[in-house]
């Protein structure tokens, strides 16, 4: 078997951010991200009772 090569961090980014880490990397405020998440312009997983959104989905926002 050939062994695989180590994965450097900086290639990988998150599936999901809780809601506290969106405000900080993103800027925008906590109400108009939920604004956001109930317009559907935001893709979550809800996991009990914790809100998780989707990194690829901030990443499209932002980009404009």
């Amino acid at each position: 078997m050939t062994p695989r090569p180590p994965v450097e961090c900086a290639e990988l980014e998150p599936l999901t951010v809780r809601v506290a880490t969106a405000v900080r990397i993103t800027g925008i405020s906590r109400s108009r991200l939920y604004e956001l998440i109930g317009s559907g312009d935001l893709d979550i997983v809800k996991v009990g009772r914790s809100t998780l959104i989707s990194y690829q989905s901030l990443r499209a926002l932002t980009r404009g």
